[in-house]
């Protein structure tokens, strides 16, 4: 059994990440990027946080701290994905904008057809071999295969099928979080995650990662003065990032070869585990405390009354 899920790790991977866009897709429609040019400094700040800022802070930190060469990769990866869909549901539950988190989403998946490839060139030559070469033309056209055309394809499901599209979407996620508890057990089986060689420190550097990402986005945003909801679909894109994709890229990038160890590749795959569970985590701890927040407010304002 993990010997079959060794020969097809790719994949499975490719399956996840078309499962998640094309419930994605079924969520958005045109009207979602045309509020682009609604709110452009809001859209402008979200972007050049997510493609600018955040590239240069993982480098920044990248060069700083004494990285396992894997774990530099995952960090590389996890700058180089677009925001994920999951972020628009944490949004709307903080009292976000709602509206202004999809476009953010929609237009850095566009977005990172070129943007993807190039920072990973940027970031992760030091930690692969003297002869590697980016293969970015195979990064680009696995995002189109993969990700954007299954997004065009949900998007058309919502425009042809509305009444059926939600429940389109929900089976589409259910079914990409199956696979990747597949991967994640085959990887298991397979010997491929070790708790004790990842360690508890890499987990605590993972960790202080999500924490600078939820930070970055308020310097920017409170410079510009951009309302607090505004502040929190950003804050939320930032954090909550399409590791679906990342895991495409780690197959792609280290293929897995049966009884061959792969310790680098390993341990970007741990990376973006571990990432995707705590920024999960982080999004509902963000949504926790902008509720309480806001009950608080609530609480006060009856109370004036």
């Amino acid at each position: 059994m993990f010997t079959f899920y060794l020969h097809y790790e790719y994949w499975f991977a490719a399956v996840q990440l078309i499962l998640a866009m094309l419930g994605m897709g079924a969520t958005l429609t045109l009207k979602d990027f045309r509020d682009v040019l609604v709110e452009p400094k809001a859209v402008s700040t979200g972007l050049l946080i997510q493609l600018v800022a955040i590239p240069l802070v993982t480098f920044l930190l990248i060069q700083g701290l004494d990285l396992h060469p894997g774990v530099a990769v995952g960090f590389a990866i996890i700058a180089a994905v677009p925001g994920g869909t999951v972020s628009n549901i944490f949004t709307h539950f903080s009292f976000g904008n709602t509206a202004l988190s999809i476009s953010l989403t929609g237009v850095t998946t566009l977005a990172c057809l070129v943007t993807t490839p190039f920072i990973l060139e940027l970031l992760i030559a030091p930690y692969m071999p003297e002869d590697f070469s980016m293969p970015a033309a195979r990064v680009a056209l696995e995002i189109g295969a993969f990700l954007l055309l299954p997004l065009f394809v949900g998007m058309l499901f919502l425009r042809v099928f509305p009444v059926h599209a939600d429940t389109f979407s929900r089976y589409c996620i259910r079914g990409c979080l199956l696979v990747i508890l597949l991967i994640v057990i085959g990887s298991l089986g397979a010997g491929r995650l070790d708790f004790q060689a990842f360690g508890i420190i890499n987990i605590l550097l993972v960790a202080g990662l999500i924490g600078v990402f939820a930070l970055l986005s308020r310097p920017f945003c409170r410079l510009l003065n951009l309302p607090h909801a505004d502040l929190t679909a950003i804050e939320m894109e930032v954090v909550v990032r399409n590791i679906n994709l990342g895991f495409l890229i780690k197959a792609s990038l280290f293929p897995v070869v049966v009884g061959q160890s792969d310790p680098i590749g390993d341990m970007v795959l741990f990376t973006l585990l571990v990432f995707g569970g705590l920024e999960l985590a982080t999004g509902a701890l963000i949504v926790w405390l902008h509720r309480r927040q806001k009950a608080m407010q609530a609480g006060a304002g009856s109370n004036a009354e």
